[in-house]
């Protein structure tokens, strides 16, 4: 899927249903980042380093709507999440957007062959990506 995102970006998408407070993620057939993996020995940076001018991520949020299919406002940025990911090519800056409908949109993830999961279902996933979760969910159950 092509995406016209920066090489150094990367969203997690995920569910939190209002009613449950269930969270699901979006999981990939190459990983839980959109739209592309996170390259081999990423880790995560413990303390992000010192950012450069970055576009708003409300522009990427209205690229990955098209590239999902979804309305506008099918996304929603989630604020207080942001992580930084050391990987052999450079620092990737990964945000969370969250799918604004009542029910995660299951027909996007199953055309693009992936699956909304639990936490617990990650197991298998590169360890940065499990902290990714880990960071997201706190964020999300604040």
């Amino acid at each position: 899927m092509s995406v016209p995102f920066p090489a150094d970006m990367r969203l997690l998408l995920v569910h939190k249903q209002k009613a449950s407070a269930r969270v699901r993620f979006l999981r990939f057939p190459h990983g839980l980042c959109a739209f592309e993996a996170l390259p081999k020995l990423s880790t995560l940076f413990e303390a992000p380093p010192s950012s450069q001018v970055e576009l708003h991520p409300s522009l990427y949020l209205r690229a990955a709507e098209a590239a999902l299919g979804l309305e506008n406002g099918g996304l929603a940025l989630e604020g207080e999440f942001s992580a930084s990911v050391d990987t052999p090519d450079g620092p990737i800056r990964v945000r969370l957007a969250t799918f604004t409908g009542i029910d995660p949109p299951f027909e996007v993830a199953e055309r693009l062959g992936g699956k909304f999961i639990a936490i617990t279902e990650a197991r298998g996933c590169a360890p940065a990506e499990l902290e990714l979760l880990r960071q997201a969910y706190t964020v999300l159950m604040g």
